[in-house]
C-alpha cells in the first residue's frame, strides 16, 4: 500500500524538503560508495557552502578534513558492508564552518527490491542544553555535582543513582529527560567535555588530562576521544590553537 502511494507522487520522496525545516537535524542519503545524494540545508550551512550541489557526489573525506572525514567514511562503510545500523551514536561534530556541537547520529542501510544494500540514510540530531530550573534537573543535581567532582575516578551509574536516592532505572530515566541521553552517554559526555576544556585552556600533558578525566592511561583515553570526536587529543588541541 505504501509503495503504491509513493508511486503516485510526481517526484520521488526523499524527505529533503521536510528536513530543510528542522535546523537542529543534519540529514543525508548516500549511495553505495558513501557519496552524498541528498542533503538538507542544515548540513550545507554547517559545511559553510552556498549550495547543496557542492556536497552532492562527494564523500565525507572530500568534504571534511582529516581525520574527521575518515571517521564518517569508516562509519558509512561499516553500515554498507554489514547492513547493521548505527543507532544513537553520541558524537562531537566539528564542521568546516567551525560550528561545533554534540549530537546523536543514526545511520540505516537502504536496500533495493532484491535485498542488496545500495546506500544509507542518516540523521544527526543536536543535543539541547538542559533547563537547569526544572524539577527534573533538581532531582539529579546532587548526582551531577558528585560526578563532576569525581571525574578522576568516575563513579558508576549505580553510585550516581544512589547519590540521587533513586534506583538505576529511575536515574537513567531522569537523565534522559534532562539531557536527551542515557546515563552512560551523559557520563561519557561529561568526561569528554572536561577533557576538551583542558586541551584548549591548558598545556597539561595529555597523559595527565587522561588521568584527570578517569582513564587508566593515555592510550585508552585517546581511543575513546577519537571515537567520540573523530580526532586524537593532540589533533583537537592543535585545531583549537589554530582557531584562536
Amino acid at each position: 500500500m505504501i509503495r503504491a502511494f509513493l508511486n503516485q507522487l510526481d517526484q520521488p520522496f526523499t524527505g529533503e524538503a521536510l528536513f530543510d525545516h528542522l535546523p537542529d537535524i543534519v540529514y543525508f542519503i548516500k549511495d553505495a560508495q558513501g557519496a552524498y545524494l541528498v542533503v538538507n540545508s542544515t548540513l550545507q550551512q554547517r559545511c559553510g557552502l552556498q549550495h547543496k550541489s557542492q556536497l552532492l557526489g562527494r564523500t565525507p573525506c572530500e568534504v571534511f578534513r582529516a581525520p574527521l572525514g575518515n571517521r564518517f567514511q569508516e562509519q558509512d562503510q561499516r553500515v554498507l558492508a554489514t547492513g547493521k545500523p548505527l543507532l544513537s551514536q553520541l558524537e562531537l561534530h566539528v564542521y568546516p564552518s567551525r560550528a561545533v556541537g554534540w549530537c546523536l547520529t543514526t545511520k540505516l542501510p537502504l536496500t533495493n527490491q532484491d535485498g542488496e544494500i545500495v546506500g544509507l540514510v542518516g540523521v544527526s540530531q543536536d543535543l539541547q542544553l538542559p533547563d537547569y530550573e526544572t524539577d527534573e534537573y533538581q532531582h539529579v543535581a546532587t548526582a551531577i555535582q558528585y560526578a563532576e567532582e569525581h571525574l578522576s575516578e568516575p563513579p558508576s551509574i549505580p553510585e550516581l543513582a544512589a547519590q540521587a536516592r533513586m534506583s538505576r532505572y529511575q536515574f537513567d530515566r531522569r537523565i534522559r529527560r534532562v539531557f536527551g541521553l542515557n546515563a552512560s552517554q551523559w557520563l561519557l559526555k561529561l568526561r569528554i567535555d572536561q577533557a576538551q576544556q583542558q586541551l584548549h585552556e591548558t598545556d597539561d600533558p595529555i597523559s595527565a588530562i587522561a588521568v584527570d578525566v578517569g582513564y587508566a592511561d593515555q592510550s585508552a583515553f585517546t581511543r575513546q576521544f577519537r571515537r567520540t570526536t573523530g580526532m586524537t587529543p593532540q589533533d583537537y588541541r592543535r585545531t583549537g590553537k589554530q582557531k584562536s
